[in-house]
C-alpha cells in the first residue's frame, strides 16, 4: 500500500476552536457539579442506600467499555493485518486513552473524596476484582501508550510495533473482562448473577468504541477539511452493522438464558414487562434505537452511499448503549434483592420486596456529560500537537487492497 503521510489536525477554521469553547465549557459545568456534591455531600444526588452507583457511574462505565473498543481498530491494523485499518491506528490509540481518561475522570470525582484515590491505588486487595481493574486501567495506559509511540516512530519503534499491538489487544480484552466481571460476580443481585456478562460486556465495547471511531474520525476531517474515501467509510460501516448484531445476540441469550432460570423469573418480567422506565429504556432505547434503526441505517440499500446515515447510526449506537448500560447498572440495583431465599418477609423497614427508586439529580448528569467532554477535548488537543492522522484518506488503487 502507498505510503500514508500523517500531519498535526492543524486548523484555524471557526468549527475547531468553536468545538473546543463549547467543550470548555461543559467540563466547566461539570467542576462547578462535582464541587456542588463534595461540598454538600451525596445527599444532593439521586442515590441512595438503595442505588449506591447512579448516572455518573453510568457514564464512566460506558466510556469505560467504549475505551477499549476505540482499540479495536488498531487491532485489527497489527494483530490481524488489515491494510485498510493500519493508517486509522494511531487515531485509534488516541481515542481509547482519551475516552478511558474520561470515565475514570468521572468515576474519580463521584467518590466524594477524590483523596481516596490514594487508598485504591497503594493498597490492594487482590479478591476484589475492582483492585484488579485499579491495575488494568493503569497497564491499559502504558500500554496504550507504547502501542501509540511504536507506530508513530518508525525508526526506533518499528521492531516493537507487533509485540506492542498483540499485548494491547490481549491487555483490553482483559481490561473490559474485568469490568463485565465486576457485575457477574455480583451473586447478591438477581440481575447481575451471570458468566455471561463477561463476553458480553466485550462486545458492547466493539460497537460503542467503533461508533466513537467513526464520529470522532468524521468530525475531525470535517474540521481540517480532510477527505474520508468510500470504501473505508463502507468498511467501518459494515464492521459496525456486525457488531450492533452481535451485542443484540448477546443481549438475547442473557436474556433467554435467564427465562430458562425459574429462580430468574421475577427479574426478567420487571426488565421485560413492568420495570417502568427500565422496560422502556430496554426496548425502545437500547433494543429500536441503538440496534434496529442503526441496522436498518447501515444496511439498507437506500443509505448505501450516505455519510449522514453512518453518523447518525453511530450515535444511535451510541445513545441505545447508553440505556444499555443505565438499565444493567441502575436497574439492576432497583431490582429488589432476595435478601432471604425461599422465605416470604412480612414487614420490614429496610425495603425489602420493593423496588428502588431513582432520580438522577441535574449535578450527576453534569458530571457524566463533562467525562465525555474531557475525553474529546484530550483527542481534539492531542491530534493538534501529534501526526496521528494521514493527509488524505483516499481509497487506495485496486491493486494495494488486500
Amino acid at each position: 500500500m502507498a505510503k500514508m503521510h500523517y500531519r498535526e489536525l492543524w486548523c484555524e477554521s471557526p468549527r475547531y476552536w468553536g468545538g473546543l469553547a463549547l467543550l470548555a465549557f461543559i467540563i466547566m459545568l461539570g467542576m462547578a457539579a462535582t464541587y456542588h456534591m463534595e461540598h454538600n455531600g451525596h445527599y444532593v444526588t439521586g442515590m441512595s442506600n438503595q442505588v449506591v452507583w447512579g448516572l455518573p457511574h453510568v457514564f464512566a462505565i460506558f466510556l469505560i467499555v467504549a475505551a477499549s473498543g476505540a482499540l479495536n481498530v488498531a487491532s485489527i491494523g497489527s494483530v490481524f493485518g488489515g491494510p485498510m485499518y493500519k493508517p486509522l491506528g494511531r487515531f485509534s490509540g488516541l481515542l481509547a486513552i482519551g475516552l478511558l481518561a474520561g470515565g475514570l475522570a468521572v468515576l474519580v470525582l463521584d467518590l466524594g473524596r477524590p483523596d481516596r484515590l490514594i487508598v485504591a491505588m497503594t493498597t490492594y486487595n487482590f479478591k476484589s476484582i475492582f483492585a484488579w481493574n485499579v491495575i488494568l486501567y493503569s497497564g491499559f495506559f502504558a500500554i496504550v501508550g507504547l502501542y501509540l509511540w511504536a507506530m508513530m516512530d518508525r525508526r526506533y519503534g518499528a521492531p516493537y510495533y507487533k509485540p506492542l499491538g498483540f499485548t494491547a489487544f490481549f491487555w483490553r480484552l482483559a481490561l473490559t473482562t474485568g469490568t463485565g466481571s465486576i457485575f457477574g460476580f455480583l451473586v447478591a443481585r438477581e440481575a447481575y448473577d451471570a458468566a455471561i456478562m463477561a463476553p458480553m460486556f466485550i462486545i458492547m465495547s466493539f460497537s460503542f468504541g467503533l461508533a466513537f471511531f467513526i464520529i470522532s474520525l468524521m468530525a475531525a476531517y470535517w474540521w481540517a477539511g480532510r477527505t474520508i474515501g468510500e470504501l473505508r467509510m463502507t468498511k467501518l460501516k459494515n464492521l459496525l452493522g456486525v457488531f450492533v448484531g452481535a451485542v443484540l445476540y448477546f443481549t438475547l441469550v442473557y436474556h433467554l438464558t435467564n427465562l430458562y432460570i425459574t429462580q430468574h423469573y421475577s427479574v426478567e418480567a420487571f426488565v421485560l414487562l413492568n420495570g417502568g422506565v427500565y422496560t422502556t429504556m430496554f426496548w425502545l432505547g437500547q433494543v429500536v434505537v441503538g440496534g434496529v434503526i442503526p441496522l436498518f441505517l447501515l444496511y439498507s440499500p437506500a443509505f448505501a452511499h450516505s455519510r449522514l446515515a453512518i453518523a447518525s447510526a453511530s450515535l444511535l449506537v451510541l445513545i441505545g448503549g447508553f440505556f444499555q448500560v443505565y438499565v444493567i447498572v441502575i436497574g439492576g440495583q432497583a431490582f429488589p434483592m432476595n435478601v432471604f431465599p425461599g422465605k416470604e418477609v412480612l414487614s420490614s423497614s429496610f425495603y425489602d420486596g420493593a423496588v428502588a427508586s431513582y432520580t438522577p439529580s441535574l449535578a450527576e448528569g453534569m458530571l457524566g456529560v463533562a467525562g465525555i467532554a474531557i475525553a474529546m477535548t484530550l483527542v481534539a488537543v492531542a491530534s493538534r500537537m501529534l501526526k496521528v492522522l494521514p493527509e488524505n484518506l483516499e481509497d487506495p488503487d485496486e491493486g494495494e487492497i488486500a
